[in-house]
């Protein structure tokens, strides 16, 4: 059974994210093919998708390490989504199907009441399911890969509070959706500005802990795996 790379990929990257791999610690290939319960060739593979990515680099002589962003690395993270996120509400007003409008619908829906129950880790899910959604309906799959890619090292990247009033954070959300649905392409693109522009304080940059070892069993779901 061969195991696809973009497994791999995806559960080493979770790892990176989470932080049970440090910034710099070294990545060997038997180490990760040991830890995921597969061979070496996908995770070659993997390493080679995570260096593409920003994730991982390759130094001489000393193989695959996380890599070790800096801070103003990590603040064109936040620059950047604020420029790319509005241009994909703009185009999901333009693009969006009736399916992702249900999906974005059902989502203020579910937020605005997990915010009044000040559910706040509901929240945090559901926010990114929120805009992943909205990134999709842009019809765009390069942008999509951006903004996904992004996500995920905002994520690696900071700590991020809840809005003191999650209540009318989403009410903003509510608002970018009702814009797509009448297909306002402009009104989408400014109020999702002014969401991301928000949205930026709340944003802590994390502290890499030096010395600190996480052990943590990662076995990459073989389920939908195919000889």
């Amino acid at each position: 059974m061969r195991i696809p790379a973009h497994s791999v990929c995806t559960a080493i990257r979770d790892d990176i994210v989470s932080g049970v791999f440090e910034r710099g610690s070294r990545l060997t290939e038997e180490q990760l093919a040991r830890r995921y319960g597969v061979s070496r060739v996908p995770v070659r593979e993997a390493l080679r998708t995570l260096e593409s990515e920003g994730f991982v680099v390759t130094r001489r002589h000393a193989g695959a390490h996380v890599a070790e962003p800096t801070e103003q690395e990590a603040a064109d993270l936040l620059d950047m989504r604020a420029l790319l996120e509005p241009l994909g509400a703009a185009r999901a007003a333009q693009r969006r199907t009736e399916a992702h409008l249900k999906v974005l619908r059902g989502l203020v829906r579910l937020g605005q009441e997990r915010a009044r129950r000040g559910q706040g880790e509901d929240l945090r899910s559901l926010g990114g399911w929120f805009h992943e959604t909205l990134a999709q309906a842009s019809g765009s799959p390069a942008l999509t890969a951006l903004l996904t890619q992004l996500r995920h090292k905002i994520a690696w990247m900071y700590a991020v509070e809840q809005p003191a009033q999650p209540v009318e954070a989403w009410a903003e959300h509510g608002a970018i959706v009702d814009a797509v649905a009448r297909g306002d392409a402009e009104r989408a693109r400014a109020l999702t500005a002014v969401h991301a522009e928000r949205s930026q304080p709340l944003h802590r940059l994390k502290r890499p802990e030096r010395g600190r070892v996480r052990v943590s069993q990662h076995v990459v779901n073989t389920a939908s795996a195919r000889n």
